[in-house]
């Protein structure tokens, strides 16, 4: 007879065999009961609603979140794909949001269809889905993203409501944007007749610096004899002209967050330090912090330290080969591999304190850091050299976040512009708080983006003068919290305020 772990194991083998035919929303009648029923009670599946179930983690602590938002959009398609078949679309608004690349987790996705029953289906987490009984447009009129049909770019802007410029002024820019000349868009507005919507986006692209755009809508309409009467959508002028050329929506977006977030962190965040920063002064103190800020940022991450395994490992007096207890060895090799890293961050700004721009260091610099960060566990056979390549090859989901981090094509795109960013911008303040917000918010590497993220900071803190600065680990539920805020709702002002605080 079986025994119950030869059991749960064939029963991870049906599940192995699902996801590997690329399934993440599993049905009841995809996996026989005994199987499911065994895979539920062990951790391993979790329902979402009756019949329906993911993967899920059995060390994750009962509910835990980060199964479902990983999981979200993967269950949306298969549901709605499997309940409606091709006969539903994401509404105009939401089309518009993923086109942006904005992959938040929303709290109710509107989903039009003919076969629609106008009910709410509540979801895990206090998210739900709509389906609402309305007409869904031509096949040609729809794009189908990671299996989501969407409205495509043009008649998602002639179909959204007015109120979507309000609402989601970042993204709505950033789509626009991706608009390059009027005729991709005249047919539609032509065709339909659609004179006030035309009077709409003629003062929305002339909002974002598409003047040419607008004219050509403005001036063709009242050629067919419709009036038309250009009226900025836009509660406020946009924060930051984008390119003419064709950039992607990610940058776009980052982009133009940047510029919208840096005068509250201008107004919300301590002044930097006048006189002269002497560089061996500043670099003694740095160092001087080493124990408390390991054991902090460690200690943020989940690594269980002590200041005296900190002081082993600094001092070569730990060997990893002596220690025989799993969790105090990964331990060890994580506070020696900080250290490692901690070593190459102080080189970096000991360049920042010689006069090179610190955007420009961190840029040359932040894969060093990474390196040696993960270099002892390379070591010690738990990665592959491969691993220290450079940026994820994968996608990666934050714990308990809604913010879904951008897409590997996308990495590629962003950390340059990022980086760019970082180089040009002239308020210290921005530097610190944006250097590492958007560092864990594009979450370049598979793991740890969060202690980089802070080296970002603390880098930026000595192109301004700012004294090395530890987040303590008594405070990381602000901290993780004043993150998602920023990361979902695209306020900056608690990050900020946070980041001032702890300034000393």
């Amino acid at each position: 007879m079986a025994t119950p772990s030869e059991k749960l194991a064939l029963s991870l083998e049906e599940l192995y065999k699902l996801q590997s035919n690329g399934l993440i929303a599993i049905r009841s009648r995809d996996i026989s009961k005994v199987h499911r029923t065994r895979l539920v009670k062990n951790g391993f599946l979790q329902e979402v609603i009756k019949g329906w179930y993911i993967p899920s983690r059995p060390d994750e602590p009962k509910g835990e979140s980060t199964a479902w938002y990983a999981s979200y959009w993967d269950f949306c398609a298969a549901y709605l794909n499997f309940r409606f078949g091709k006969s539903w679309c994401l509404s105009p608004e939401q089309s518009l949001l993923l086109l942006a690349e904005n992959w938040t987790v929303p709290q109710q996705l509107l989903v039009r269809t003919s076969k629609g029953d106008n009910k709410i289906i509540q979801l895990p987490f206090n998210t739900a889905l709509l389906n609402v009984r309305l007409s869904i447009p031509k096949k040609k009129d729809i794009e189908t993203k990671n299996d989501l049909n969407l409205f495509s770019l043009v008649p998602a802007l002639v179909s959204c409501s007015a109120q979507f410029f309000v609402q989601n002024p970042t993204d709505a820019r950033s789509v626009l944007a991706l608009i390059q000349d009027a005729s991709q868009i005249l047919p539609t507005l032509l065709d339909g007749g659609h004179s006030t919507i035309a009077g709409r986006l003629a003062g929305a692209f002339r909002n974002i610096g598409r003047s040419k755009i607008a004219d050509d809508i403005v001036k063709t309409m009242q050629s067919a004899d419709y009036d038309v009467r250009e009226i900025d959508p836009f509660s406020s002028p946009t924060p930051i002209l984008l390119s003419q050329r064709a950039e992607s929506p990610y940058v776009n977006r980052m982009k133009i967050l940047w510029h919208h977030m840096r005068q509250e962190i201008i107004s919300n965040f301590p002044k930097p330090p006048k006189g002269i920063i002497k560089a061996k002064e500043y670099l003694k103190q740095v160092e001087e912090k080493y124990v408390t800020d390991a054991y902090h940022s460690l200690s943020i991450e989940g690594y269980r330290v002590s200041t005296e395994l900190i002081e082993q490992v600094r001092s070569g007096n730990w060997n990893p080969e002596n220690d025989e207890n799993d969790k105090n060895h990964k331990n060890a090799l994580a506070a020696r591999g900080y250290w490692q890293a901690f070593l190459s961050v102080k080189n970096s700004i000991e360049k920042v304190l010689e006069g090179n721009n610190g955007g420009d260091v961190a840029w040359h610099d932040h894969s060093d850091w990474y390196r040696e960060m993960w270099a002892p566990s390379v070591t010690a056979g738990i990665l592959r050299p491969s691993d220290l390549a450079g940026y994820r090859g994968m996608p990666v989901f934050i714990r308990r976040s809604m913010h879904v981090p951008p897409s590997v094509e996308a990495v590629r795109d962003l950390m340059p512009a990022f980086f760019d960013l970082l180089k040009e911008e002239k308020e210290a303040s921005v530097r610190v708080v944006l250097g590492h917000f958007f560092f864990v918010y594009i979450h370049p590497y598979m793991d740890g983006n969060g202690r980089l993220g802070r080296f970002v900071m603390n880098v930026m803190c000595s192109s301004g003068g700012y004294p090395w600065t530890i987040v303590p680990v008594e405070k990381r539920d602000t901290y993780m919290a004043a993150l998602e805020e920023a990361s979902v709702r695209q306020n900056i002002t608690p990050f900020s305020k946070f980041i001032g605080s702890l300034i000393t």
